[in-house]
């Protein structure tokens, strides 16, 4: 019988140890409950955006200027500037004396090497014959896993401080020769771990011969976290955030009417990450789902709180919106041509490979006899690029674009009798135009695309007549 969980913990939480040590190791443990758990780490909150780039707002980290100039040395600055943040880190979890020697010089060696690495291949690269651009994904990887290590290693050191048993797992690969499969980096790691009596502290960065980061980009360590889940066969995965998973954004709702989901499905996980919200990433989620492990997501900060369980199965007792969410920043790319009718397919085939050649994601299609419109979240310079390529393909076409926002109602069963008019009636009492509707068979969402300055009071507003109508109390529906 499985006993152990696999649980990951996010950036905000891993910055504050205390709420990690007394909320997650030590709330309800005792005696064997303290273990049977595998915590993989995620980086201190703020250090990937600082090594690679910020994830919202773009401003670059040492990968993005590293990657800009060959001759420009603004990384190295950059670089400098995080050591010392890193250092103060350790000092503010640590204190002065030996422990904290450890933390600087074990941390301190990997940012020396990184740096090393960076100045030989910039070097290398001022010659004709090498091109940079080859070697960025290997750079990319390095540098994310610095952050997932000194986490990991720190968590390790300051839980042993506190009288437990943990053990620091380094998925990283750091100087090693070997390119080996994720699996079998991941069952080599755990081959000789006691779960009994040992707690695993993971890094969330697992380096693996095909590279994570090609396909997940920063959802990488949920990917790891989830691979060592199926592979151990965890009996339910956690993840703790400094939020709950909740029916929306408390910040635009208000925090007295979001509440916890309580209880939902892969299914609504799936539509969250379309948005860009993920409670998880869908192939990370894909691999839980097929082995049937539940998924629980809690606050950090609320540890009495059950969370939100997301499991295969579970389908709402009675039907109702569980969740309003959206996003804005989204490109409506319309293009109408009179020769599409009767070769509808031909056309989205074209315009779909020209969107994926650019890694760019579709959160919604239009389709009627002569025109397709895709909803696209990317940034500008994307999308003009996108447009010239199809602009050369369809020379004939008119394409047009419009910078919108998509709000979305999400529910394991949405099968409500008006919802619809509902909904679009709760827009228009507020003045909002609604530019474009989805609603599937599968009756798990519905999509309303609106003008972008309209998001934050549409939000609020479905989410009045939607969820609040209800008063659901301490959870929509509560989780075992």
């Amino acid at each position: 019988m499985t006993l152990h969980t696999v649980e990951k913990i996010g950036g905000t939480s891993m910055s504050a140890y205390a709420a990690v040590r007394d909320n997650i190791i030590f709330k309800l443990a005792g005696g064997e409950a303290l273990y049977q758990r595998i915590l993989v780490v995620s980086a201190y909150a703020g250090i990937t955006n600082r090594l690679l780039e910020h994830k919202k707002n773009g401003q670059p980290g040492i990968y993005a200027l590293f990657a800009s100039s060959v001759n420009d040395s603004s990384w190295q600055s950059a670089l400098a500037d995080l050591k010392a943040e890193i250092f103060a880190i350790n000092e503010s979890l640590f204190g002065e004396g030996y422990l904290l020697e450890q933390a600087n010089r074990f941390i301190g060696q990997r940012l020396d090497d990184a740096e090393r690495c960076l100045s030989d291949l910039q070097r290398l690269c001022q010659h004709g014959h090498f091109a940079l651009g080859s070697h960025l994904a290997t750079v990319r990887e390095m540098l994310a896993s610095i952050g997932e290590a000194h986490s990991a290693w720190n968590t390790t050191m300051l839980l042993k401080r506190d009288d437990v048993n943990a053990h620091f797992v380094d998925l990283t690969g750091w100087q090693c020769g070997d390119h080996i499969p994720l699996d079998q980096r991941i069952e080599s790691a755990f081959e000789h771990l006691d779960l009994k009596h040992q707690l695993p502290i993971v890094t969330g960065y697992a380096h693996s011969e095909d590279g994570l980061m090609s396909t997940f980009d920063r959802g990488y360590s949920e990917m790891t976290f989830s691979r060592i889940a199926v592979l151990t066969q965890a009996r339910e995965v956690i993840i703790h955030k400094e939020f709950h998973l909740s029916s929306a954004d408390p910040r635009m709702v208000g925090e007295q009417n979001a509440v916890p989901i309580g209880r939902t499905n892969y299914d609504v996980a799936d539509q969250l990450a379309n948005l860009g919200m993920e409670a998880i990433h869908p192939k990370a989620a894909k691999g839980l789902r097929q082995s049937n492990i539940p998924l629980r997501v809690k606050n950090t900060f609320e540890p009495e709180h059950s969370g939100t369980l997301i499991s295969v199965d579970y389908i709402s007792d009675t039907p109702q919106v569980e969740i309003i969410a959206g996003c804005k920043g989204v490109y409506a790319l319309e293009l109408f041509d009179q020769d599409m009718a009767g070769n509808m397919s031909g056309y989205d085939g074209e315009i779909l490979g020209v969107i994926g050649r650019f890694r760019t994601s579709v959160v919604a299609k239009d389709i009627n006899a002569n025109t397709i419109t895709h909803y696209l979240s990317t940034n500008l310079k994307t999308i003009k690029r996108i447009r010239r390529v199809l602009e050369e393909r369809f020379p004939e076409a008119d394409i047009n674009l419009q910078k919108v926002a998509v709000v979305s109602a999400i529910g394991s069963d949405m099968q409500i009798t008006g919802i619809l008019a509902k909904a679009v009636s709760a827009l228009a009492n507020q003045a909002i135009s609604v530019l474009a509707i989805h609603q599937s068979m599968r009756q798990v969402d519905i999509q309303f695309i609106i003008n972008e300055d309209d998001y934050p009071l549409a939000i609020k507003s479905l989410h009045g007549c939607l969820v609040e109508v209800h008063d659901h109390g301490r959870a929509i529906s509560l989780a075992s």
